[in-house]
């Protein structure tokens, strides 16, 4: 088409300048091969679309002519990639084959209606990077006019996004992915729900499959697949590694908008958290139309990380649900072992406390005052036992549903003050006022009178133990429509981390001063749960140093039954919620007793086991009593003891702060200590002997033991004493008398004889073998003990190889089950000074609970000799060494 004269558009040589690259190309090619001729031949339109196309900054094009000839700028050169420059001059329809399909219809309407199209995100299919690949383009095609008006070709202007729409996309997935994996407990149904919701988006991920393991170096396993049928994948794999050999391209699997062949998978480790295995691993296929780029490989790693966060959270809850299953199982069992253990004791106790009681009231007056204050003390004890089964009991009964509030009309204000005045004596001998404001309540009230006991006793026994100084109030009162009961006192306060814990069962606030540390942490819980049965709330409001008061709030109620009026609280109540309280007026030692071996120091806060102490004592001792560690620091200075004989567990300075004191003090360092306590166990013992204590024995306990010890911690004593000058104290210590001889203690079977091993004067030796029993100590300690002094060892020494055979042989006895032979045979020489003794039995080892243990074992041999054990399925062999004195450094 020859160039309009009148309009002649730019010139040949201004057609394509600008100082593009396109159009410098552009300017170059032979135009006179393409269906449009030579530049100078064109029309002015076509001129000046040309002109317009390369001057853009934005992808455009310009087909012209019924063959499509194409011109195009530097941005639409970018866009088809490997098809410039071949594209300049080419016809549209072959150079965008492969995409023709989706383009043809927008541009021929374009250009046979004369309408502009706007298409977003068009899926095109290119081979622009030399594979088919998944573009997105946003496009609008508007004819383009010849000179004379007519439509000479189209102009097309696009833009791609295929990253957005590739992002959005995967975006999705990641997110119903999320979604799906939910708060499940079941991994391999967690799995499922992930690759469910994988195969929502075919594009991205064509097939996957999620590999799970069982633990900690086990094998991977197949727990869920899609795109792919299960038969073509391995149902397992040792590692990651051999996921990554499987064959993807055999697989037959197709993938992508065009349904090419998925040839390409990669398998990614599903993290376990920071210093963890992994917990499996995702096998993905890639892809066939998308370039496997940096950001198809941080898809893969989010996508990863959200099934491995899944499956952590799976597992975790999991493992919270079955520790939750476990403590609500534990706590059933816990509660049906207390009502069990309740239940049994409580016909025991009534055996032992109906024959005490009966005995007391019927012959009291004829009893010795000495078995008269014995059974005194086994009556307020046993009361004690039994309040706290009926406690367990009610506990029991409550969380079981069977417990329900049985109301009856009360005269509330008069109850509540006979209550209070069971504590009474309790508070004054405690140098407490005890004040009781219960006036007449504006109407009848109604409660269960055996509930209202107990919350009114725990509150005001509460009272006294943690008030040292000032007053409690306990007053009662109406509020709208409830009765309401405070109890106020000005004690040591509760910190205010405590109180959301304080009415749990068996909670106690850590190292809170107290007369005592009596008590289970039940009577709280108790009394919350009480009053919650009749309908009503309890609060406590405390301040550390300044006091207590607790509010209980109660609905006035109504009767449920007719019943008799609550009969006046018995006094003994008052004792079996006091056991500090010291009111017992125990006779002194005998004036007709033998001389005292010396003056023992007893400290302990129960008031009972101070006086029964005493009466064990008091024939051979002179015995002091101290009810905490401060009060017996107070007494050790006044006049010293021969031995202190003390608790652990006591309210302010307990054993173990006694025991530093003492050892820390020059007067008083060598003051022997022996601790009596209810704890039990072989670390117990061990943290006795290495704070310095002398000897330690665990609750309960037999008289004869406790004596024999005490005995042998003023031989020991007296023997450190000899060997130097006294330490100075503030007052004359009692001299000691001779010891009496030791009480024969007769064996309880006969000693079977062994072949004596022969004995010339150096070394000594000795050969034993005694029944596997109990009774079998005694008689070993006896030999050992003739031995070891004839072979010229110290005391000290003879002591504690003494203790350590003893501690083995019972072992022997106790762990050893299905002896060959029920025997345990010792093996003692002593050679210059050097011990070893071996203790063996016949029996193959049984472990004891902690529960059982009292102490002893091998890490309390270990406090006083090395220790070897050499356990076999024929018996255990210990032996225990202690080397010449010197030879250990010492």
């Amino acid at each position: 088409m020859a160039p309009d004269a009148a309009n002649p558009g730019p010139d040949s040589g201004d057609v394509f300048a600008g100082g593009s690259a396109n159009g410098r190309l552009m300017a170059a090619f032979d135009w006179s091969t393409t269906p449009v001729g030579p530049v100078e031949t064109w029309p002015a339109s076509l001129r000046y679309a040309v002109r317009t196309v390369l001057a853009s900054r934005f992808p455009m094009i310009l087909t012209w002519g019924p063959q499509y000839t194409q011109f195009y700028n530097d941005a639409y050169a970018t866009l088809i990639g490997a098809k410039h420059p071949g594209a300049i001059g080419d016809d549209l329809r072959v150079t965008l084959a492969e995409g023709w399909a989706a383009l043809q219809e927008p541009v021929e309407r374009a250009m046979a209606v004369r309408e502009a199209s706007w298409i977003p995100q068009l899926l095109l299919l290119l081979e622009r990077a030399g594979y088919r690949e998944e573009t997105y383009f946003t496009v609008s095609h508007a004819p383009a006019f010849g000179d004379g008006g007519e439509v000479a070709g189209m102009h097309a202007v696009c833009t791609e996004v295929t990253r957005q729409v590739v992002a959005e996309r995967r975006q999705r997935l990641l997110h119903e992915v999320s979604t799906a994996a939910g708060r499940r407990e079941d991994e391999h149904d967690l799995a499922g729900q992930v690759c469910r919701a994988l195969a929502t988006d075919p594009l991205d991920v064509p097939l996957a499959a999620v590999y799970l393991t069982e633990g900690d170096g086990a094998p991977l396993r197949r727990a869920a697949i899609v795109g792919v049928p299960a038969d073509r994948l391995p149902g397992s794999a040792g590692t990651a590694d051999e996921l990554r050999g499987v064959a993807v391209a055999g697989l037959g699997v197709t993938g992508g908008p065009f349904g090419d062949a998925v040839t390409e998978a990669v398998v990614l480790p599903l993290s376990g958290g920071a210093g963890r295995e992994p917990v499996g691993a995702l096998l993905v296929g890639v892809s066939p139309n998308r370039a496997l780029d940096e950001e198809y490989r941080t898809f893969h790693e989010l996508l990863a990380g959200q099934v491995a966060g899944a499956v952590v959270d799976a597992r975790a809850y999991a493992a919270e649900r079955a520790r939750a299953e476990a403590l609500a199982e534990l706590d059933r069992a816990k509660t049906t072992f207390f009502a069990n253990v309740s239940h049994e004791l409580r016909t025991p106790l009534t055996l032992l406390l109906g024959p005490i009681t009966d005995a007391l009231a019927e012959s009291g007056g004829e009893l010795p005052p000495a078995v008269r204050d014995q059974l005194t003390l086994a009556l307020r004890n046993g009361q004690r036992l039994q309040r706290l089964v009926n406690d367990l009991l009610e506990f029991v009964s409550i969380e079981s549903g069977r417990t329900a509030a049985v109301r009856v009309a009360t005269d509330l204000p008069v109850y509540t003050a006979e209550l209070a005045g069971v504590l009474r004596a309790a508070a004054e001998r405690a140098g407490l006022t005890l004040t009781v404001d219960c006036p007449p309540l504006p109407r009848p009230a109604a409660v269960d009178v055996r509930m209202w006991e107990k919350i009114v006793l725990n509150l005001v026994a509460n009272a006294v133990k943690y008030t040292f100084v000032g007053r409690i109030d306990v007053r009662l009162g109406a509020e709208d429509d409830r009765v309401v009961l405070r109890v106020s006192d000005t004690g040591v306060g509760i910190p205010a981390a405590e109180l959301p814990a304080l009415f749990e069962r068996f909670h106690r606030v850590a190292d809170s001063p107290a007369r005592s540390r009596e008590g289970t942490g039940l009577g709280l819980a108790l009394v919350r749960e009480l009053v919650g049965l009749h309908g009503g709330t309890v609060e406590v409001g405390s301040e550390p140093g300044v006091g207590s008061t607790f509010t209980v709030r109660i609905p006035f109620g109504t009767p449920d039954a007719a019943a008799p009026p609550p009969a006046s609280p018995a006094a003994v109540r008052g004792a079996a919620l006091t056991p500090w309280d010291d009111d017992l007026g125990w006779a002194p030692r005998p004036a007709d007793a033998a001389d005292p071996l010396g003056t023992v120091l007893v400290v302990d806060d129960n008031a009972d086991m101070r006086a029964y102490l005493t009466r064990l004592l008091s024939p051979s001792w002179t015995v002091r009593t101290a009810a905490d560690g401060q009060e017996a620091l107070h007494d050790v200075v006044r006049v010293r003891p021969d031995v202190v004989l003390t608790d652990v567990m006591m309210p302010g300075v307990d054993g173990f702060g006694l025991l530093r004191a003492l050892r820390a003090e020059p007067r008083t360092r060598a003051v022997p200590v022996v601790m009596l306590t209810a704890r039990a166990g072989q670390e117990a013992a061990v943290e006795g002997f290495a704070a310095g204590v002398d000897d330690y024995l665990a609750k309960p306990f037999e008289s004869a033991e406790l004596l024999g010890r005490l005995r042998s911690v003023l031989e020991r004593s007296r023997g450190r004493r000899a060997a130097g000058p006294p330490a100075p104290v503030s007052a004359p210590v009692v001299a000691p008398a001779p010891l009496p001889p030791r009480p024969r203690v007769e064996d309880a079977a006969p000693v079977y004889a062994v072949p004596p091993v022969p004995a010339p004067s150096a070394p000594t030796a000795a050969a034993w073998r005694f029944p596997s029993r109990a009774a079998s100590i005694p008689p070993l300690r006896r030999r050992l003990r003739a031995l070891l002094t004839e072979a010229g060892l110290a005391e000290d020494r003879v002591y504690d190889l003494l203790l350590a055979t003893c501690e083995a042989a019972t072992n022997a006895v106790e762990h050893a089950q299905d002896p060959t032979e029920p025997v345990v045979d010792v093996r003692v020489t002593v050679e210059d000074g050097a011990v070893e003794i071996e203790v063996r039995d016949h029996g193959q080892w049984r472990e004891r609970t902690s529960s059982m243990d009292r102490g002893r074992g091998s890490m309390l041999m270990s406090a006083f000799a090395d220790i070897t054990a050499t356990p076999s399925p024929i018996g255990t062999t210990v032996v225990i060494r202690s080397p010449r004195p010197g030879d250990d450094g010492t």
